[in-house]
């Protein structure tokens, strides 16, 4: 069976007015397609990591007002939830797809995770140059992997609310162009390179 991809319509989403309306469309939507993914997902990475892994979709349950600006999938190690541990994550933007090894201000041990990434810091130059450095994980703002500083692994070790996440953007126009057997294709190769830096961060906290 082959997995689903996303279209033009998907993407559309985020346009729509109102918390009830645009969750009803994420949950009819995108959700499935996520859950469908986010298996293929989550199997692989177990393989690859040798124990077992858990899915997460984003259900947004505390918003009560502002409808969400992107919605994801997350694959974490726990099985309770994802955020105070390093995570894989999908998801969609209203204009782009991103693909994100996650270290999120909610993981209690950030400054060991953080202290890690500045002495092995050449572990970076492992990724391709189409990489990059995200440190709000609700805002696209980013920067290619090329450029990251040891300052701003400090700042992440340093600053409460500060976030470091990995990845990819894939642009709508882009995005669309792929089969959904492509697309996690993509994915899986896109994760394959972030291992090293999941397990680093791991091996600080364990």
């Amino acid at each position: 069976m082959s997995l689903p991809g996303f279209t033009n319509n998907d993407f559309d989403i985020f346009q729509i007015e109102g918390l009830p309306n645009r969750m009803a469309a994420i949950q009819e939507h995108l959700q499935p397609k996520f859950k469908t993914i986010g298996i293929e997902l989550t199997d692989y990475l177990a393989g690859k990591l040798g124990n077992e892994m858990y899915l997460h979709i984003a259900k947004h349950a505390r918003r009560t007002v502002n409808p969400p600006k992107d919605t994801w999938l997350a694959i974490a190690d726990n099985k309770r939830g994802y955020k105070k541990h390093p995570h894989f994550q999908v998801g969609l933007f209203d204009d782009r797809l991103f693909i994100w090894l996650a270290f999120i201000y909610e993981l209690p041990d950030k400054k060991k995770i953080a202290q890690e990434f500045l002495d092995q810091v050449d572990i970076f130059d492992q990724l391709n140059d189409d990489f990059i450095i995200s440190f709000d994980h609700m805002k696209k703002d980013a920067i290619s992997v090329n450029d990251l500083t040891s300052k701003n692994i400090q700042r992440f070790r340093d600053v409460k609310k500060a976030e470091l996440l990995i990845g990819k953007y894939l642009f709508k126009e882009e995005a669309v162009q792929l089969s959904g057997d492509d697309l996690v294709k993509l994915i899986k190769e896109s994760y394959d390179q972030l291992l090293p830096l999941y397990q680093l961060g791991k091996g600080a906290i364990s």
